[in-house]
């Protein structure tokens, strides 16, 4: 049905347009929830013609409409991210939604994707994972991963609870190790809780499956930027985008990444 990806772009382009709202906000200490969006540079508060997602930032041609000033590419690249994000996983959902269950599981995927859109850009911006975002998202991971046992074919819920369990302790107990350790230095203490929610999320197997391909998405980044000098050894790089994009390739097709690779060994 071609209803259901407009709609999910629809929705996309708004909660994309509420991400970038949330980071300024939480980053400029205001009530996120309450205060009304305003002009970064002017602070002029803002008309609901200037909130259309992507429509008002094309309209005024990324200008302020009240001081004149750019906005930035930034806003209309998130809102088309997170459309791109809501559509693309339609398309690539690995459960079944043919029943309320599955359905609810897709509802709570999407939730995920803008609390790590939101880390993702807050992480990028200002070196830091924010509790107030990373806590909920482990709060609806328990609840989210309870219920896709329901659409889960094959598993009881003992080995269930052992997967998702291991999941955590693969990343989670990982980066916990890696930040006792390294005290702070090698990963934050905001990778360890991100890392938590990744494990309860995924499971053991697309867990380690997401540590490897965040350190490979974060080597073809970094490897660049060291040979060209644009980055030092000593230079500080944000590896909680690399984990939130790692994530996401893991939960979508994790399952056939898997199966392909196990697949190439048993043949080799």
């Amino acid at each position: 049905m071609v209803i259901i990806p407009i709609f999910l772009g629809v929705i996309g382009l708004a909660f994309g347009s509420f991400v970038g709202a949330l980071v300024w906000r939480l980053h400029a200490g205001k009530d996120f929830v309450n205060d009304r969006s305003e002009c970064e540079h002017c602070h002029h508060k803002l008309g609901p013609l200037d909130l259309i997602p992507l429509f008002s930032w094309l309209s005024l041609g990324g200008k302020c409409r009240y001081c004149k000033k750019p906005i930035g590419i930034s806003a209309p690249l998130y809102e088309l991210t997170m459309a791109a994000l809501f559509v693309g996983s339609y398309y690539l959902w690995p459960y079944t939604m043919d029943t309320w269950q599955g359905n609810l599981v897709f509802g709570m995927w999407l939730i995920y994707l803008v609390g790590l859109m939101a880390l993702f850009v807050y992480d990028l911006r200002y070196m830091l994972l924010p509790n107030v975002l990373v806590y909920p998202l482990i709060g609806v991971a328990i609840v989210e991963s309870a219920f896709r046992l329901l659409v889960v074919q094959g598993m009881s819920p003992v080995d269930y609870f052992n997967y998702v369990l291991f999941g955590v302790i693969a990343l989670g107990g990982l980066y916990w190790v890696l930040y006792t350790f390294s005290k702070g230095k090698w990963v934050g203490y905001g990778d360890v809780k991100l890392g938590i929610f990744m494990g309860i999320a995924l499971g053991f197997q697309r867990s380690v499956l997401a540590l490897v391909v965040a350190n490979v998405i974060a080597f073809l980044i970094v490897l660049p930027g060291l040979l060209t000098g644009k980055l030092k050894r000593t230079s500080r790089v944000p590896f909680g985008p690399f984990l939130i994009a790692a994530f996401a390739i893991a939960f979508l097709v994790g399952d056939k990444l898997i199966d392909w690779y196990l697949h190439f060994i048993y043949l080799k």
